[in-house]
């Protein structure tokens, strides 16, 4: 979780259109929301979590400014806004798990994982979506990530659904950043690579996952799949691709 505030989504605002002249301030409220995580619950890790939810409200803002800036929401608009949007679930999420509340009757383990999730699932790959992808590919990963929220509400068949079209969403997107790999110098190659490449099997996992909790099927436990999906997700997909297009851009402006 530490690596999405910290990391990825610092760089990845970067790469966004409604990025402001510095990214600096946004360490103001992620790294509150980062040492949160590593303390015991209470008021103190309440409060700083507080202040990342707050941060993330700001993203918020930039997506309004941009909307209505532009006053357009095609594919790649849609994955923008997306991304933008899905920081302040998991800030949600985390005050609530701080607080030991179980927010909309979810246990504290799932509200912890929601957080990692909205950072990768959420604004990782509706960013690599904006980013590399158009049409069907583009509006298809925030789709799906919207009705794996639903699904959190709605039952194991609505999640299961999202998980699908998501996964549809994440092979279109890792296929065009091995097309991407192409067209660039190597060690950049080697990042869009493997961060196209792990999601052939990371999606397959979330999908099994899935289709487990709604007929008998196998699928792995929960502490397999945070340390193979969730870990591979967060590295091999969205810490590598982030790193290849901030990359990709040196490259293009050099």
């Amino acid at each position: 979780m530490s690596l999405g505030m910290l990391i990825v989504v610092p760089l990845g605002l970067t790469l966004l259109p409604t990025r402001t002249t510095s990214t600096r301030w946004w360490f103001a409220f992620a790294v509150p929301g980062a040492v949160s995580l590593w303390l015991p619950r209470g008021a103190v890790s309440i409060a700083l979590a507080s202040i990342y939810c707050v941060g993330t409200l700001v993203l918020i803002a930039l997506a309004a400014r941009h909307f209505l800036q532009h006053k357009k929401l095609g594919a790649r608009q849609v994955a923008l806004y997306t991304a933008l949007a899905t920081p302040s679930i998991a800030a949600l999420a985390l005050v609530a798990e701080r607080s030991s509340y179980e927010l909309f009757g979810f246990n504290l383990t799932v509200l912890s994982l929601t957080v990692a999730h909205f950072h990768f699932a959420g604004f990782t790959a509706a960013l690599m979506a904006y980013l590399s992808a158009d049409g069907l590919a583009a509006v298809s990963v925030p789709l799906g990530t919207v009705i794996v929220l639903l699904g959190f509400f709605l039952g194991d068949a609505v999640e299961l659904a999202g998980a699908v079209v998501l996964t549809t969403g994440m092979w279109l997107v890792g296929w065009e950043l091995w097309k991407r790999s192409r067209r660039v110098e190597r060690s950049t190659a080697v990042l869009l690579v493997v961060s196209g490449s792990v999601l052939v099997v990371t999606m397959v996992l979330a999908v099994t996952w899935a289709l487990g909790h709604v007929v008998d099927t196998p699928y792995l436990p929960l502490g397999w799949m945070v340390a193979t999906h969730g870990v591979a997700n967060a590295v091999g997909f969205g810490l590598c691709g982030v790193l290849a297009m901030r990359r990709e851009g040196f490259d293009e402006a050099g």
